[in-house]
């Protein structure tokens, strides 16, 4: 009885995995009122690397992102650019320790980051789910490595 119970259990439990996603998008995402209607992934990569500051039209993009230690960060990083995080935090350790750039600012989680993003226009940010809010707009959409 005991072990029929047990893989009714893990039946179910196969079942609800199986039918959660395995892979996601990220989001990139600005304030709906942003002139930017889109961005390449070149683009986007050179705005989160601190390559430039500035969205295609010349207007200044305030860049917000996850912290260090946060699970999808890592997945974001390795679908937006191809490196590790562990790549991407030795990259920024390298050019702040040569005073040359700072990293995007980190927010506490993505609720808090859709908040931002919907308080200022000129924010650039990313979400790993489409934004539906009021007031914020896709500009980037990145397959996660393996999604279809």
């Amino acid at each position: 009885m005991a072990l029929r119970s047990l893989l009714s259990k893990l039946g179910a439990l196969a079942l609800l995995a199986s039918a959660l996603p395995a892979h996601a998008d990220f989001y990139i995402v600005v304030h709906a009122n942003n002139p930017q209607r889109s961005l390449t992934q070149k683009e986007a990569v050179d705005l989160f690397m601190g390559r430039t500051r500035a969205f295609a039209n010349g207007d200044f993009a305030l860049i917000f992102d996850l912290p260090r230690d946060n699970p999808r960060r890592a997945a974001f990083y390795q679908a937006l650019t191809g490196m590790s995080v562990a790549q991407v935090n030795s990259y920024w350790s390298r050019l702040m320790f040569s005073g040359q750039s700072a990293p995007p600012q980190a927010l506490a989680d993505e609720a808090a980051m859709a908040g931002m993003l919907r308080r200022n226009p000129g924010a650039l940010g990313w979400l790993s789910r489409e934004p539906t809010e009021p007031g914020l707009r896709s500009v980037l959409v990145i397959r996660e490595a393996g999604s279809p």
